[in-house]
């Protein structure tokens, strides 16, 4: 079947995204900012906490940039407002880091400004490795005046071990996840396994620096090595988090959270859900399966 479910990875690029919709509805909260506060307060009422992210990485203008600046204003406004429990992720290409680095940084100490007036938090996403190098660079310049910014890794990158050595130094809050860009095996894990034991691995470095740390993963290899890594280091609930994707195996999310661990749902939201819901399946192609069947539903 993981065989098919990849055909049809390679083939769904063709489909109308009408058509692709039906997957991506699962996936993100909707199209506008009150689709986005709706699902966090269904996920607050059980007790699961919230990072809201506005679909729209790589733009290509400045203008766009100051469009999407202001749309992260908003959220943040919205969180306040509706005195919901979740923070702020931006990818850094849709503050305009792959135009000119200057102009993101200026838009990023403008939207964690105010998330400090507000007492909320912004995590700097990471996107694939062109922009790895940049994307730590303005970070490290943002911690120095800041301390309510975090900031991602992934755990395929061959050197992530080293990045972590250098941010561990400042006590960098991190999401540690596995990795959806497809990279080149000069720079990149490309077994499961081996990416799997980089996460381990550097998820101990990090939690023996006493570093808060949101343990991003859908893995049920992982969350076990989790577990096991938490009670073997006596950790209490407020030194890390558990972080999943909105919609994805929900199973597990709701056994973490009863499990009593603080939980975080990735809130995706806009009208650029198409770039996105393309990634989802490249990481997991499993998901095609339900594509399939959703259109022969149609039929």
């Amino acid at each position: 079947m993981s065989i098919l479910n990849s055909t049809i990875v390679s083939f769904v690029k063709f489909l109308p995204q009408s058509v692709v919709h039906i997957f991506a509805k699962k996936y993100i909260a909707g199209e506008e900012l009150q689709d986005a506060v709706n699902v966090t307060k269904q996920l607050n009422s059980k007790g699961i906490v919230a990072t809201l992210d506005v679909l729209g990485e790589a733009i290509t203008t400045k203008e766009e940039a100051k469009e999407e600046k202001e749309e992260c204003l908003r959220v943040l406004e919205a969180i306040k407002k509706n005195n919901l429990d979740a923070n702020l992720s931006i990818k850094p290409t849709s503050l305009g880091l792959n135009i000119d680095t200057d102009y993101f940084y200026q838009n990023m100490r403008e939207v964690i400004t105010k998330a400090k007036e507000y007492n909320n938090f912004v995590r700097v996403d990471m996107e694939d490795s062109p922009y790895t190098t940049k994307t730590i660079k303005i970070f490290k310049k943002l911690q120095q005046e800041f301390d309510n910014v975090g900031i991602v890794l992934q755990a395929y990158l061959k050197r992530t071990e080293v990045d972590v050595e250098d941010l561990n130094k400042t006590k960098t809050n991190y999401r540690l996840c596995k990795g959806i860009y497809v990279e080149p095996a000069e720079i990149a894990f490309k077994e499961k396994q081996k990416v799997r034991d980089n996460f381990m691995h550097v998820l101990e470095k990090i939690l023996l620096n006493k570093s808060y740390v949101g343990i991003a993963t859908h893995d049920d290899f992982l969350v076990d090595g989790s577990y096991d890594l938490i009670k073997k280091m006596n950790l209490n609930k407020e030194d890390y988090e558990f972080q999943m994707l909105y919609g994805v195996k929900e199973k597990l999310r709701d056994k973490i959270n009863a499990d009593d661990h603080k939980l975080r749902v990735y809130v995706p939201y806009g009208k650029k859900w198409y770039a996105y819901s393309m990634r989802r399946m490249q990481e997991n192609p499993e998901i095609a399966g339900h594509i399939t069947k959703s259109i022969l539903k149609l039929d």
